[in-house]
């Protein structure tokens, strides 16, 4: 099958009809134009090339290329699709790439060793001219040139049947060629357009990028699928260095379309913006994609793409490619596999339509609708991990707010048997190590453990990653405010507009006693979290209470409807005012009602400790214990407690919690607090 004699010592090149690999300079050129190539999707390529007509199994070509079989078979399976890509096999039957089910894979062609490529320089030259016409012919009538910035409606004017060129997989070749031209050109263009970026955006000399929504044709499913595709592209576009790229919460805000692109930019502090829409024709998907420049508006590239539906996920993977050809980066690690964009390694449809009608009932808080959907999509595709990973966390969350008790122990139990199940199926699946690190802390209180699953997931997602977020409030927990803060920023950065965030931001910057910067995040957050009214007004009486300020604390209390929220932060306001039978009476009456809601003890235990009664706070936060509710998870930087730093009893509760003493944290008690400000005021 293949003619492997070598020609002098130096023969490095192998050659196969238009392609050419320079194995000494890790090159690959196809149809006389370089085609870029992630590290281990070259080293694949080499072996299976080196061992044309033999099957090379999967567990062989992990070996090989990986050093070891601690690596998702849908790595591999994503490095396949890549090579698929490069090599311009777009058919249903690939040329050169065969799989071999249940088995591995098979090269087939022609294999030639040289010293040098068969063509010259001055025959690449022409080659890509050529190519440059074909292109044009293959394609008719679509546009190589961006198109003025109100050419925006892909789907009325898409090609739906663009002529095939000659042999298989050539058209694909010469889009290969284009896109190397076009990121070329990109590159040339990020210098003038990081200098002319509008205030807000990211800083000079950053590539930023946010995917919005692409525009549908069609119903709810079309639009679950559009947002599918924006997530997924997200998603591995966060693989890339030196490139931020906006989380879906930030992105899918602005799906209605009522924003410019330019008040887009500034809000979410990037340069440019990918736009586009989606059309489900029968069979067929048509999609088109912009790059767009925020400041202007104008679109730098555009490409259209017209695909069977069946092929949707070898679609996404080509528009990524694609989109990160004109942007000219490069991959900051090795893909971590389809599982990851939340697509079944099993390439199943309908387990991901139901996996995202999960997705969307998670984000309209609608729980009960979210954990079918997810438990559908696992009955579909017992192997679909990110469904079994969503499916733990979904049920996590709600227990850890809603349950106690023997209802609470099954339903951490089940969860357990999902995110196991998940990650059994990818070990290396970041966030289902995630998603096991939150249940550790909610169910078992293991801090440890689930410091640990966190450290394991930290390095497989993006930096846009909602783990952040959450190993963010564990950190907390521990008492390490100030390596809190950081990955809370890092969240931040990627999900600007997330309202909660800054929330979270205002707690731990004002348990260090920054209250003036606490003050600021927390001024961003009402800018954001507009529907959280009553939340917003607590953490405005907290930053009353810490200044000292009994008038605006009892103010903010006051502006609350009445609920048992209200006469929690009514009962705190008193404590530090001059109307002592109130605050007197307002605490009875929560001792009278005590367990009527989840967190009861816990709160008053603050109120004792602001009284200075340390008796009391220690008898109403071992009761939080004993009930298995939430206030261990504030403990250790609540300004409140931390009066009592060094009480032996808080001392005792912190190890019989798991926690580090008290003394380790880095926040501060109320009183050294109030004392930093009185001075700096």
């Amino acid at each position: 099958m293949a003619d492997m004699r070598e020609i002098g010592p130096s023969a490095t090149w192998r050659i196969f009809d238009a392609v050419e690999i320079d194995t000494a300079g890790r090159r690959l050129f196809v149809n006389g134009a370089e085609v870029s190539l992630e590290p281990k999707a070259f080293d694949a390529l080499l072996q299976l090339v080196e061992h044309a007509g033999r099957v090379c199994t999967r567990e062989e070509l992990l070996d090989v290329v990986w050093g070891h079989r601690h690596i998702t078979p849908s790595v591999l399976s994503r490095v396949i699709t890549l090579l698929r890509h490069a090599l311009g096999e777009d058919g249903d039957e690939p040329r050169y790439l065969h799989t071999v089910h249940g088995i591995g894979y098979r090269f087939d062609a022609e294999v030639r060793v040289v010293s040098r490529p068969h063509l010259r320089e001055a025959d690449r030259s022409t080659e890509i001219e050529e190519s440059s016409l074909d292109l044009r012919q293959s394609f008719g009538n679509v546009p190589v040139a961006a198109p003025t910035p109100s050419d925006s409606h892909y789907a009325d004017r898409a090609v739906a049947n663009p002529v095939r060129s000659r042999r298989p997989g050539y058209a694909m070749l010469l889009l290969l060629t284009l896109l190397a031209a076009l990121a070329f050109a990109g590159w040339k263009l990020w210098p003038r357009i990081q200098s002319v970026a509008p205030a807000g955006t990211a800083a000079a000399g950053q590539r930023s990028i946010a995917v919005l929504p692409l525009a549908i044709a069609g119903g709810s499913e079309q639009d679950l699928l559009s947002e599918g595709l924006a997530e997924n592209l997200i998603t591995t576009l966060s693989q890339y260095e030196g490139l931020k790229v906006i989380g879906r919460s930030s992105s899918f805000r602005f799906r209605n379309g009522k924003d410019d692109s330019q008040s887009i930019g500034a809000k979410l502090g990037v340069t440019h913006l990918i736009e586009g829409s989606m059309q489900r024709v029968g069979d067929d998907v048509r999609i088109g994609i912009q790059l767009i420049r925020a400041v202007d508006g104008s679109t730098v590239w555009t490409q259209r793409f017209d695909r069977p539906y069946k092929d949707l996920f070898a679609l996404q993977d080509e528009i990524a490619l694609a989109v990160a050809g004109a942007l000219q980066v490069r991959l900051l690690h090795a893909m971590p596999g389809a599982v990851e964009t939340g697509r079944p390694a099993s390439g199943n449809l309908d387990a991901y339509n139901a996996y995202l009608r999960g997705t969307e009932a998670m984000t309209r808080q609608n729980v009960r609708q979210a954990t079918e959907r997810f438990a559908e999509a696992t009955r579909i595709d017992p192997t679909y991990a990110q469904a079994w990973s969503w499916l733990g966390f979904n049920r996590t969350q709600y227990t850890r707010g809603s349950l106690s008790g023997e209802a609470a122990r099954a339903a951490y139990a089940q969860a357990r048997t999902e995110i196991d199940t998940a990650l059994r199926l990818q070990p290396n699946f970041g966030q289902a190590h995630s998603t096991f690190a939150n249940l550790l802390a909610a169910a078992d209180r293991d801090w440890n453990g689930a410091l640990a699953e966190f450290r394991k997931a930290l390095p497989l997602v993006p930096d846009n990653d909602p783990s952040h977020g959450a190993v963010s409030r564990l950190l907390a927990t521990l008492g390490r405010v100030s390596e809190a803060i950081v990955e809370r920023r890092k969240y931040i950065d990627g999900d600007p507009l997330a309202g909660f965030a800054r929330i979270y931001l205002f707690q731990l910057l004002a348990s260090l006693g920054q209250l003036d910067d606490a003050e600021a995040s927390l001024r961003k957050a009402e800018e954001l979290a507009t529907e959280d009214r009553d939340w917003l007004a607590s953490e405005r009486l907290h930053l009353a209470i810490l200044r000292g300020d009994a008038a605006a604390a009892r103010a903010e209390a006051e502006s609350k409807a009445p609920s048992r929220w209200r006469d929690r932060d009514m009962a705190l306001a008193l404590q530090i005012g001059h109307d002592r039978a109130a605050a007197d009476a307002a605490l009875q009456h929560l001792i009278d009602t005590d367990g009527r809601s989840k967190g009861d003890a816990y709160v008053i235990a603050r109120i004792h400790a602001l009284r200075g009664d340390a008796d009391k706070t220690f008898e109403w936060l071992q009761r939080d214990w004993d009930r298995g509710d939430t206030g261990v998870h504030y403990a250790l930087f609540d300004p409140l407690l931390l009066r009592f730093r060094d009480d032996p009893r808080f001392i005792e509760y912190s190890r019989k919690t798991g926690l580090p003493p008290p003394s380790a944290s880095d926040a501060l008690g109320i009183d050294r607090i109030r004392a930093a400000n009185a001075v700096k005021r």
